[in-house]
């Protein structure tokens, strides 16, 4: 049997082991092919998370971990959409339920393409984290890619949408990244699954904010581990709610 590497690149969803199991424990938990059937009749399944990593990874961080929480170098991604707010006033509940879908559909497939996990979605926006399960030294470039294809992928399908339900409106997207420490595992006594919490997932989704349609903002943090994939990028002086001092990002602008 092949295992695959987090080194190597993965089309996803093609992974015949999951991915964080072997990153993360160096145990190979079949997920694709024969090998993985008996594993299906016990509910060990590929996750909706990232379909390269399975639902032990999902749902029993503990049993993975050893730990309830751990301490993990991360890059963390928020993407949202905008206009969506005031265009979900003007249009069907159905057609909204399409914009949202493509977004979440396109989204998810840039990310995991970079090895991500979406780790939450939130209606019209998501978040992602880079090097956990899956583990990825260049998380941070991995991060400013996958947020490149979700620009690409999502202007001109979202906008298509937009003009057949509403002519004239536009919509875009506006994602923002932050890297460094998070805490990572199960902080609800309800849902096993887990999560990133912390500064750096606060000041990933308050740059996010900040990014209007076809923006990218990228922290100096990230910026900084992924230097030629923000080279030339306008540099911007941001104050962001709940941060006491400003803070100096990238902005890398949807051509």
């Amino acid at each position: 049997m092949t295992t695959a590497s987090s080194t190597e690149p993965t089309r996803h969803g093609s992974a015949r082991i999951c991915r964080g199991c072997w990153d993360q424990m160096h145990v190979p938990i079949p997920i694709g092919g024969p090998l993985a059937l008996p594993f299906r009749a016990f509910g060990i399944t590929r996750s909706k998370m990232n379909p390269d990593i399975c639902t032990i990874c999902e749902r029993s961080f503990q049993y993975v971990k050893k730990q309830r929480q751990i301490t993990v170098d991360a890059t963390i991604l928020f993407a949202d959409i905008r206009g969506f707010t005031d265009l979900s006033e003007r249009i069907e509940a159905v057609q909204l339920s399409e914009i949202v879908s493509l977004f979440q559909d396109r989204c998810a497939q840039a990310i995991w393409a970079h090895d991500g996990i979406v780790n939450k979605q939130m209606g019209d926006g998501l978040m992602a984290i880079f090097n956990f399960p899956i583990v990825r030294k260049d998380h941070a470039g991995a991060a400013i890619l996958a947020a490149q294809e979700i620009q690409q992928n999502c202007a001109a399908a979202l906008n298509g949408l937009a003009l057949e339900a509403l002519p004239g409106r536009t919509l875009g997207v506006g994602v923002g990244i932050h890297s460094g420490k998070v805490q990572i595992g199960e902080f609800s006594s309800f849902r096993s699954d887990f999560t990133a919490i912390g500064g750096v997932v606060n000041q990933a989704a308050r740059l996010e904010s900040r990014a209007a349609a076809g923006e990218i903002i990228v922290s100096a943090e990230t910026a900084a581990k992924a230097a030629a994939l923000v080279a030339g990028a306008e540099e911007r002086t941001l104050t962001l709610k709940g941060i006491e001092q400003q803070v100096q990002a990238r902005v890398l602008i949807k051509r």
